[in-house]
């Protein structure tokens, strides 16, 4: 050989050399790339097809398949979770177990933790546990498998999570494989290198999937505990159950509406799915301040509480007993000083005085009622209470009572609605709870905003609202959107005991008032109004969530 031929050879060498190390460090900026990719995956699906998609593309496989190793009811299997092949790209993934053992390619590699290599999967050798059945996959939908590469996916603790199964290594990646002819000429085996790629590929994604599995059970976890929060504000207040079910769906439904507009003023805004679940997690706790609210407060229904209620109609039982007792006194008194027949006169002047009193005490029991109902008070029904709160009788013990005492009359005379305002800042006060309860969750950064738009969710665009009176500049979007759903659902609402459900028609009557005052956003109520996005929880009971 002369020397010419020799460095030839060396130099052909060093350039499949430097080739090969080309290739590798591309493979690894590559599986770097993947790692990140998948590492920062969080939707179990989307991390399914990831891992699948760089799998194939790292080794140019044709096909590939997904399993996870599941446990059911003591026993543990292999599912099989997703697929994707090129050749076939509209067939659906099926969805199917396996058992965990030899019998099959997949249980076979996840049972013995090592990778398997198949130069053909026709031509498996007869002394293998497995085997592959052709007839049920590739003579039915037209395909021919050939080179298999199957990797068990391990994670940090050393156990197989699943397994990774790569099918037919092409050497033109717009070949399809349908006949023998098209594997002879397209397929090529998986080597060493293919392993060793896929092996890194698989640790990764192991980790990724354990990782993806622990957020979903946290996730799962927060879920619960959402759920439980809501059943709690219902128990405190049976009276608005159904409430922030209610609130959630508009709100969601508005967003995911606004997101689908491509004119008008929301033509450029779109809600991520991060951006929903948060929406959705700040519906459904919009109102968990209320366990911060008195009881006594919460579940008001008239004027006055329940306590004071019945005391009132108590003390006009005994006004009642005490008039008639006196005038039982004052016949028997007459009686006794002027004989049956000679206190006629005067037996019948008494009964005519108890008859007319008890009937102004009824008069007065009947304005007490009607005051004690939550609406407007006119200011006749308040000139009776004033007379009523002057009116005095001696009780059993010889005391002087009142009929209703300055405390009772300052509720029944309240002129709107059933609370005063020290309760009605007791009922406001349930925004700032929620606000404080929420800021002591350790949100993601893709949550981070849920205390904000609860706190909102009272403000109205010209400041009148509450807790802090501030203007629409200082209002997000989904504020807006949840202050709108929230007032539409309160004014609906067929399960408030102190007031009857609004017409629906009258409810966006007074949307629409409250937008064209600068109370409410007018795009969103406009948009509210005219899609019917209503509709929906005025079909069903919300009670259950």
């Amino acid at each position: 050989m002369t020397q010419d031929a020799g460095l030839t050879s060396v130099d052909s060498i060093l350039a499949d050399a430097q080739q090969e190390l080309r290739r590798a460090r591309s493979a690894l900026q590559e599986l770097s790339k993947v790692g990140m990719a998948l590492m920062s995956e969080r939707d179990p699906a989307q991390l399914f097809d990831l891992i699948l998609t760089q799998a194939r593309a790292l080794t140019g496989s044709d096909g590939g398949s997904l399993y996870l190793v599941e446990d059911e009811d003591g026993e543990r299997f292999l599912r099989f979770l997703h697929s994707q092949i090129d050749t076939l790209p509209d067939l659906a993934s099926p969805n199917f177990k396996l058992p965990l053992d030899q019998g099959s390619i997949a249980g076979y590699a996840a049972t013995t933790g090592e990778p398997l290599i198949l130069e053909d999967v026709y031509e498996i050798p007869a002394e293998m546990p497995f085997s592959h059945n052709k007839a049920a996959f590739d003579e039915k939908f037209g395909y021919r498998a050939k080179s298999m590469l199957v990797v068990p996916m391990i994670d940090h603790k050393d156990r197989v999570v699943g397994v990774l199964q790569l099918i037919n290594r092409k050497s033109d990646p717009n070949a399809a494989i349908h006949t023998d002819e098209d594997s002879d000429r397209w397929v090529l085996p998986y080597t060493e290198r293919e392993v060793a790629i896929v092996s890194s590929l698989a640790g990764q994604a192991a980790v990724s999937i354990e990782n993806g599995m622990l957020y979903q059970d946290i996730e799962n976890l927060f879920a619960g505990f959402i759920k439980a929060a809501v059943t709690a504000i219902d128990r405190r207040d049976p009276t608005t159950s159904g409430h922030s079910v209610r609130v959630t769906e508009l709100t969601c439904d508005v967003a995911e509406l606004i997101s689908r507009q491509t004119e008008g003023p929301f033509a450029d805004r779109t809600f991520s799915e991060e951006e929903m679940k948060q929406l959705r997690y700040a519906g459904l706790l919009h109102d968990f301040g209320k366990v911060g609210v008195s009881e006594e407060t919460l579940v008001k229904k008239k004027k006055l509480s329940p306590v004071m209620g019945a005391k009132v109609e108590g003390r006009f039982q005994l006004i009642r007993k005490t008039l008639e007792a006196d005038a039982a006194c004052a016949r028997a008194d007459a009686i006794q000083e002027k004989g049956k027949e000679g206190a006629a006169a005067d037996v019948a002047a008494i009964e005519a005085k108890l008859a007319e009193d008890l009937a102004t005490v009824e008069r007065y029991w009947q304005a007490v009622l009607d005051a004690n109902v939550p609406r407007v008070l006119d200011e006749e029904a308040a000139d009776v209470l004033d007379e009523i709160a002057q009116q005095t009788f001696i009780d059993p013990e010889g005391k002087e009572q009142a009929y209703i005492t300055p405390h009772e009359l300052h509720f029944l005379k309240i002129k709107r609605g059933n609370l005063d305002e020290n309760e009605r800042r007791q009922i406001q006060s349930h925004v700032v709870h929620s606000y404080d309860f929420l800021l002591n969750i350790p949100w993601t950064e893709e949550l981070s905003r849920v205390a904000e738009i609860v706190r909102g969710h009272h403000e109205k665009l010209d400041g009148s609202g509450y807790p802090d009176g501030v203007t629409g500049e200082q209002l997000s979007l989904e504020t807006r959107i949840m202050t709108v759903c929230d007032i539409f659902d309160a004014l609906t609402a067929s399960d408030r005991p102190y007031k009857k459900a609004m017409p629906v028609e009258k409810a966006l009557q007074v949307l629409q008032w409250e937008a064209n005052d600068g109370m409410l956003d007018k795009e969103i109520v406009e948009l509210f109004v005219q899609s019917g996005v209503y509709k929906k929880v005025l079909e069903r009971d919300w009670r259950e969530f």
